[in-house]
């Protein structure tokens, strides 16, 4: 029995590793696979560089997406999409990033204050 104790630890530690760490890999790169797979154009997405856009079309022969960035078209592996931007999110991003705009150009230019008599001297 003692001799088998030894090779009774290493599979145990082998199914736990297997239980662990593989599994959950295999069940987050299944849901991707089935995230990926599911895309078609007017998607908002996210890339694995958190670079925002609205999907134009998707080849997946060549495995590839284009994406429209705020006008500016660029073709990425499917692999690179990190998420989908549900539609209510999207539309509260767009908002804030408008809001946030309007802010920029309504605030008021610092002025210049003239400098005092001591600031002169």
């Amino acid at each position: 029995m003692q001799s088998y104790s030894g090779i009774i630890l290493i599979v145990v530690m082998v199914a736990v590793m297997y239980f662990l760490m593989i599994r959950p890999q295999q069940k987050q790169r299944a849901k991707h696979q089935n995230m990926v797979s599911t895309l078609q154009k007017g998607d908002k997405v996210v890339t694995i560089g958190r670079l925002h856009g609205v999907i134009d079309s998707v080849d997946n022969t060549n495995k590839t997406v284009v994406l429209d960035v705020e006008g500016i078209y660029l073709t990425f592996d499917l692999s690179a999409i990190a998420n989908v931007v549900p539609a209510e999110k999207a539309a509260a991003v767009v908002t804030e990033a408008k809001s946030e705009a309007v802010e920029e150009t309504v605030a008021p230019a610092e002025s210049a204050s003239e400098p005092t008599s001591e600031e002169a001297k």
